[in-house]
């Protein structure tokens, strides 16, 4: 009987082996250690609180008790009282019929009622705690596996054990009872001590009989439908060894106990508790508390814990309900959306969506050659490239590029300061390609509103994105560039095109799909572009070719109040709070450079009400900017534990519990499915019109996509792409993710224009 560290490793990892068993949908049947999900979805953080009448039975008596919870009395703070009385079960019942005993308890419950003057005219929530093997369908519906510890009733055995509550209360009349929950003694064991300290995930029963049960990630458990969040698994860890797995742990005296059993062959897990816990998990650190007056006041936490998830659920739904578009809302996007690209097209004059010219009059046929420079300026960064491209084979296409930074006083410095950090980077690229002498042909991406009269001008009409050099608005970003070159004077450049980074987008796809016909931009910013047909474009006098890439600036949709009935307090406290205040409405509810921030206000805004983090408004979430979009791609991941999102807001200063953490995962996917659905909506507009415009009944075509966002962020694609399906039904829409995006792009434009004589 003396078991040394090995052997107890030993009998560790089989009991490991047999949980997984257990957890699986697939060896569940087979499994000797049952793994039973119990539906309680989280242990008490202190805010529980009601009165609650509780049964106890699972013994030789059982315990009717009456429990109050009070409000913010719990972790350390005690805040149960209780009384309590004990009833006995005559051995006759233990074996006799179901609903004789069942009837028992209920007299005994209404002997209780009486004798502690508790009213029977009101309703009374009850928790039932029921010390044997269920299968539970849900928190208050547990079919009973098999009877232990002496009881054999008959009768009961895959029955609904709540039902047969139920019915004895109703056989017994005149008290109004509602049975909200039914626990196992080990599970009401664990919320007990957890009242008392919130490290408390497991549950440990050594008495009469032995169990465990512990909190587990819902995705573990393939028995109940969803992976978000946990559940309190009850392992019924006595049946251990049931299918041989400890034959050669046994000794003959086990034996023997086990064939004078009336359950032979049945429960042989070993009946001590070694002190070996630590020895054999050093790297956890396990505290034991004892449980006083265990499972009883635990079923009436349990009970409290799932009213206070359901009333802080339906808080959390009604906070993020204006976030939830309905379709019709979505079709109201679309056509505004629509309105807007028509406004746009006919008028010189202001427009929310200000529908650019640039001057693009066809997407590339693959015989483009030659060696172009691209400059690529549309954020932080800046890229030079050099594109070389091979006559005929469009994949045989050479690209070399180095990427410089640029620092955050020279994006909102003065405008020759930051043209001259360009020149200088051009510079250094030319010297590191060893092309300093050489005047190559240049296209140069300029990510940011411009009006154009030809290709190669482009007036900058207002800066976005976090840029705030002045003296360029209202200027030509191209004259601006070519006259810090001559200020350095050390090399020369023919800068033949201005492009916006989502045309680069468009003609970079379109080289490899030439059923590209659209640019999505969907990252920091967001914007589209397309092919209109040329007499559709009013403000323009141009007559060459058929169609022109019109570049939407669609972040502007919005601006004249066309989007107010759908944007949220939230939203309106990240636009006032920004550079822009009033402008690029649709952009800051769709686009990576916002929405963090607006997560980080409903967060606020949740803490304040008490539903999260305890109600404890850190500094860390009064700082605007700290929740990062690329947050809301990792906590969405799939494949993320809760564990990892606490940690990633432990990082940013935000202490949270694991309920916390499903808390923010929905706010997270529910801000984020939003900006898809509203990017798929604008699409739809988009693919609709050129579909119209061309008097087609069905229309295939691609869209290039670039942004981080997209390409990033584990469910906006796929949102925005059946957005887009949903509300333009006769449009085909392909989605084509860019390689190399917009730098190389503006080197096609300037290859395209230049073959063709246009410039």
């Amino acid at each position: 009987m003396r078991l040394h560290d090995d052997q107890l490793s030993d009998i560790s990892a089989r009991f490991q082996a047999e949980m997984k068993k257990g957890l699986s949908v697939e060896s569940n049947a087979a499994a000797a250690v049952k793994m039973l999900p119990t539906h309680v979805r989280s242990t008490p953080d202190g805010s529980e609180k009601g009165q609650f009448l509780a049964l106890d039975l699972g013994g030789s008596k059982f315990k009717v008790l009456q429990v109050k919870v009070r409000e913010g009395m719990g972790i350390r703070r005690g805040g149960v009282e209780m009384e309590e009385k004990t009833y006995p079960i005559p051995k006759e019942l233990l074996v006799g019929r179901g609903t004789e005993l069942f009837d028992h308890v209920s007299e005994s419950l209404k002997d209780f009622l009486h004798e502690k003057n508790i009213s029977l005219d009101k309703k009374h929530p009850l928790a039932f705690t029921f010390s044997f093997a269920c299968e539970q369908s849900s928190l208050d519906q547990g079919s009973l596996l098999g009877w232990s510890k002496n009881y054999r009733a008959r009768g009961l055995q895959g029955k609904d054990v709540v039902q047969a509550l139920r019915d004895a209360i109703d056989r017994t009349g005149g008290m109004d009872i509602e049975v909200l929950a039914m626990v196992n003694d080990t599970v009401a064991t664990m919320m007990t001590c957890g009242f008392d300290d919130n490290y408390c995930e497991v549950g440990l029963i050594i008495g009469t009989g032995t169990n465990a049960c512990y909190m587990e990630e819902l995705r573990h458990v393939d028995l109940v439908e969803g992976d978000e969040g946990r559940m309190c698994v009850n392992t019924e860890w006595g049946a251990f060894g049931d299918d041989g797995a400890l034959d050669d742990y046994l000794t003959e005296f086990d034996r023997d106990v086990d064939a004078a059993s009336n359950n032979q062959g049945k429960q042989m897990y070993p009946k001590r508790l070694h002190k070996v816990v630590r020895r054999l998990l050093p790297e956890c650190h396990v505290r034991f508390v004892l449980s006083d007056s265990g499972s009883s006041k635990g079923a009436a936490l349990v009970t409290a814990v799932a009213q206070r998830l359901a009333s802080q659920k339906r808080k959390v739904d009604e906070t993020l309900s204006p976030f939830r578009l309905s379709h019709e809302q979505l079709q109201l996007v679309k056509a505004r959306m629509r309105a807007g690209l028509e406004a746009g097209l006919k008028r010189k004059g202001s427009t929310a969506i200000k529908m650019l010219p640039s001057f693009v009059y066809r997407t590339p046929d693959g015989t483009e050659h030659g060696k172009y420079l691209a400059l690529d300026l549309g954020g932080t960064n800046f890229r030079a490239l050099l594109v070389n491209f091979k006559k005929g084979l469009q994949q045989n296409t050479r690209l070399h590029h180095k990427i410089y930074t640029i620092p955050l006083e020279i994006m909102q410095g003065t405008g020759e300061e930051l043209f001259d950090h360009i020149a200088e980077c051009i510079s250094d690229f030319l010297d590191y390609m060893g092309l300093k002498n050489a005047r190559l042909p240049a296209g140069f991406t300029f990510s940011f509103p411009c009006e154009q009269t030809a290709l190669d001008t482009g007036t900058l009409v207002s800066w976005t994105k976090g840029f705030k050099a002045t003296d360029c608005e209202g200027h030509d970003v191209v004259s601006m560039l070519r006259e810090a070159i001559k200020r350095r004077n050390d090399f020369d450049l023919d800068i033949a095109a201005v492009v916006n980074d989502t045309v680069g987008t468009m003609m970079s796809c379109a080289y490899e799909d030439p059923q590209c016909e659209v640019g999505l931009i969907a990252g920091t910013g967001t914007n589209v572009c397309y092919m209109e047909e040329l007499k559709n474009i009013e403000k323009t006098e141009q007559s060459t070719g058929q169609k022109m890439c019109i570049n939407t600036e669609w972040g502007g949709l919005g601006d004249d109040g066309s989007l107010d009935d759908i944007i949220t307090p939230y939203d309106v406290e990240v636009d006032q709070t920004s550079i822009n205040p009033g402008k690029q409405r649709f952009e800051k509810l769709t686009s990576g450079m916002y929405l963090g921030e607006v997560v980080r206000q409903v967060l606020l805004d949740l803490t304040r009400g008490g539903l999260l983090f305890r109600g404890h408004v850190t500094e860390a979430l009064k700082t605007a900017g700290i929740f990062q979009t690329k947050y809301l791609s990792q906590i969405e991941s799939d494949r993320l534990a809760l564990l990892q999102v606490r940690s990633i807001l432990q990082g940013l200063g935000l202490d949270s519990t694991c309920n916390d953490s499903i808390i923010v995962k929905q706010v997270c996917g529910t801000v984020s499915r939003r900006a898809a659905q509203l990017c798929g909506a604008g699409m739809a507009a988009v693919v609709d019109k050129i579909r119209e415009n061309r008097g087609l009944d069905h229309l295939n075509v691609t869209v290039g996509v670039d942004g981080a966002l997209y390409k990033l962020h584990p469910h906006f694609s796929g949102v925005l792409q059946e957005t887009a399906r949903v509300l333009a039904p006769q449009c085909n829409v392909t989605f084509l993710p860019s390689e190399e995006g917009s730098g190389k792009g503006a080197a096609l434009i300037t290859a395209v224009a230049r073959q063709r004589g246009e410039m």
